[in-house]
């Protein structure tokens, strides 16, 4: 029996050690993964952001770039 309770208490804490080092491996992705997101996710919001300081007052409210449209064109 003391056996038996010692083989199941090795294999419970190998499985323990073995999640660990799948957690670790998900962190260091996690880690890797995350920044460049969040720094893209920025860069995307801001370039709207500038896009919609940038429209004219027709523009706005047409939902469409008329105003390019009507500036004269360089050849």
């Amino acid at each position: 029996m003391d056996q038996d309770l010692i083989r199941v208490l090795e294999k419970i804490a190998n499985t323990l050690e073995e999640n660990n080092e799948v957690l670790n491996r998900i962190a260091n992705h996690y880690d890797g993964v995350v920044p460049i997101m969040t720094r893209n996710a920025k860069r995307v919001e801001k370039a709207h952001e500038e896009l919609e300081d940038n429209q004219s007052d027709l523009d706005k409210s047409w939902g469409i770039g008329l105003s390019n449209i009507m500036k004269p064109q360089e050849n």
